[in-house]
């Protein structure tokens, strides 16, 4: 036994973290020295000559850390509103109001056994998942959430959604095809069957709406809507509003079209062989999907990021500028946010006796001081800022059209395969054609 053996077998155990730590601790400063004067400048060099590398690269980063506390969002107002439409309380045991309940149901889904049944294609059972959640991903990529929020403004964005978003009838075919299953076939054969279908009235019904903007972006879309609710396309192109509503529907496997994964039929349909990891890229997607159809409703036809109405008053708060004055809100708010607290807690031992200890008071008075510097400074925000402005009314629409989605859920029932394939080719394909072409010959006409 060496030296140095018999020394560390001496050591107590905190005698030996701080012979770990300490130096560990001396190597990562002399590093991030290093790095701070030799790899910083380089890097900073670097980025300023690719700046939009950099934008696109911070922009996918962003899409992605988006969709998971979307997915949880929405997975709770689901089981909130359904709860309340059945006359039920709905979760409120986790979290506040049950608002954790998501969380748990995330967790309990990513903790499960990731299962291979036997005989599956294991390449292509793993990677179904994976196309089906990216090809959702992928379509927010150009959705504008505020004005200059956005990833990428392409000439052609509409077009680059349709074709990412036809990506994942692939990843739901891919699931059906390879996991051995017959129900699994039959949900991924529909789901083939069902998005090819709706498709083409989906794609037909905004082509009326690139007619009239003359243009595919889709943040100039929005610009050709600005001004008041009345420049929205959705009462310039009413069909065309119904059609695009109903196909996206079915294009998101929504109810009363979730023929897919018809769970009294076909057991699950293409998940019916997933569990885990890989279940839960479905589950996620399933949700991502809700959000970003009903997105990219609001993108079309009711405005975007713009308000429903002129602003009266002319809106520049100078004093939340960083440069300016505006320095001084930070310690006027502390203050503020001091003497709030202080208050209510005066005000919740006089009312609530000896119910409340001082300690608790000074909490919920601290917390209502909080809830209402944040309100406030939110406000000053929307009045001072488009992009917050811009970001607010974008989700007040996108998340109407959520809370539609799911209170169709919890009302209609689920139609047969032969009447989803027929409504569309019978309707929605005919309806979308006449609409193409009166919005045509009306532009033709005008333009004379």
């Amino acid at each position: 036994m060496t030296f140095a053996t018999r020394t560390w077998d001496r050591m107590s155990l905190t005698s030996r973290l701080v012979a770990i730590l300490v130096p560990l601790a001396l190597i990562l400063a002399v590093g991030s020295v290093v790095g701070i004067l030799v790899i910083l400048p380089a890097t900073m060099d670097f980025l300023r000559a690719n700046l939009p590398l950099v934008r696109f690269a911070v922009a996918v980063v962003g899409i992605l850390v988006l969709t998971i506390p979307t997915a949880f969002v929405l997975i709770y107002l689901e089981l909130k509103i359904i709860a309340r439409m059945n006359l039920r309380v709905g979760p409120n045991r986790i979290g506040p109001w049950g608002a954790a309940m998501s969380l748990i149901h995330g967790f309990k889904v990513l903790s499960k056994e990731d299962f291979t049944p036997t005989g599956a294609d294991l390449p292509v059972f793993t990677l179904a998942p994976v196309v089906t959640f990216l090809a959702s991903v992928m379509t927010l990529l150009v959705i504008p959430f505020a004005p200059g929020l956005f990833g990428q403004d392409l000439n052609i964005g509409l077009l680059y959604f349709f074709a990412m978003g036809g990506l994942s009838v692939l990843g739901l075919l891919m699931a059906g095809w390879a996991s051995f299953n017959k129900y699994s076939l039959l949900g991924g054969l529909r789901a083939a069957a069902q998005i090819v279908s709706y498709e083409i009235p989906l794609t037909l019904s905004v082509v009326g709406v690139v007619i009239l903007a003359g243009t595919m972006s889709m943040n100039r879309l929005v610009l050709a809507q600005s001004g008041s609710a009345l420049d929205w396309f959705a009462f310039k192109q009413p069909l065309a509003v119904l059609i695009f509503f109903i196909a996206a529907t079915a294009e998101a496997n929504r109810t009363p079209f979730d023929m897919t994964e018809a769970d009294s039929e076909i057991v699950a349909g293409f998940a019916t062989e997933y569990s885990g990891m890989r279940f839960g890229f479905f589950f996620f997607a399933e949700y991502v999907n809700v959000f970003i159809v009903s997105a990219l409703l609001a993108t079309l036809f009711f405005g975007g990021w713009t308000a429903p109405f002129n602003w009266p008053w002319p809106y520049n708060l100078n004093w939340l500028d960083a440069s300016g004055i505006g320095v001084l809100w930070i310690p006027i708010a502390i203050i503020a946010t001091v003497v709030v607290a202080d208050v209510v807690a005066v005000a919740v031992r006089l009312v609530g006796g000896r119910s409340w200890s001082a300690p608790s008071a000074f909490g919920l008075g601290f917390l209502a001081a909080g809830v209402g510097i944040a309100a406030v400074v939110g406000l000053a925000c929307f009045i001072a800022f488009d992009w917050v402005q811009g970001i607010f009314w974008f989700m007040t629409k996108t998340y109407v059209f959520v809370f539609t989605f799911v209170w169709m859920r919890g009302t209609l029932p689920r139609v047969r395969v032969d009447q989803l394939m027929g409504f569309a080719w019978k309707w929605l394909l005919p309806a979308s054609l006449l609409n193409l072409f009166v919005t045509a010959t009306a532009v033709v006409l005008l333009n004379q």
